[in-house]
């Protein structure tokens, strides 16, 4: 006789499993286990039969989540699924839409952050500053912008500076004329935040 799939007592088990996968799958929590996860939620379910349960659940939720399912999209493709056979049950669908609905903008959120390649500009500060002092008297009184920007990663600034003395970018640095500007050292390597001060008549070159 053919062992019976684990099924969850309630929703509680499942809820749990498909916050496991999300976590592992979704938002680079590696200590996420197949073990971590059969031990807490599925204790006396078989290796093998909570292995395909997990695959089960796992394939689901990666099919909503690539197509950022909205709610009537989800409902069609749940009410599918429980008439496929080896699909799942009404109980398992109902689970999965109630923590899609809740997970939804976080899972979308998490994929986008991974599908980019690099640092992307997170924050733009400027300000305009009057000279009250300089070698050149000439420059005396002469409006200068100061612009600030931050790049970050996977929702995250990084290395923002404490202050405006960091190094400015190479190609904003290069395109202030001789004297215009001031180039100090960063405060955090590798620098993310950059202050640049330029003539208000200059142009960036980006």
């Amino acid at each position: 006789m053919a062992a019976e799939q684990p099924q969850p007592a309630g929703s509680k088990p499942l809820s749990g499993l498909l916050s496991g996968i999300a976590q592992a799958a979704y938002y680079g929590h590696a200590g996420v286990t197949e073990e971590l996860l059969r031990g807490q939620l599925y204790p006396e379910a078989a290796p093998h039969e909570f292995r395909a349960l997990l695959a089960k659940m796992s394939g689901v939720l990666k099919s909503v989540a690539s197509a950022d399912m909205d709610l009537n999209q989800l409902e069609a493709f749940l009410t599918a699924q429980t008439k496929k056979q080896g699909g799942i049950t009404a109980d398992q669908a109902a689970v999965i839409a109630e923590f899609w609905k809740n997970h939804r903008t976080k899972i979308r959120e998490s994929l986008i952050n991974q599908s980019r390649w690099d640092n992307t500009l997170k924050n733009v500060n400027w300000r305009v500053d009057l000279k009250s002092q300089s070698r050149h008297i000439d420059q005396i009184n002469t409006p200068v912008a100061i612009v600030e920007m931050e790049l970050g990663k996977d929702g995250q600034v990084q290395g923002q500076a404490q202050g405006p003395r960091v190094r400015p970018h190479p190609k904003l640095r290069g395109a202030a004329p001789a004297g215009a500007g001031s180039t100090q050292s960063s405060l955090a390597p590798p620098p993310r935040s950059w202050t640049c001060r330029l003539p208000t008549g200059a142009t960036s070159g980006i």
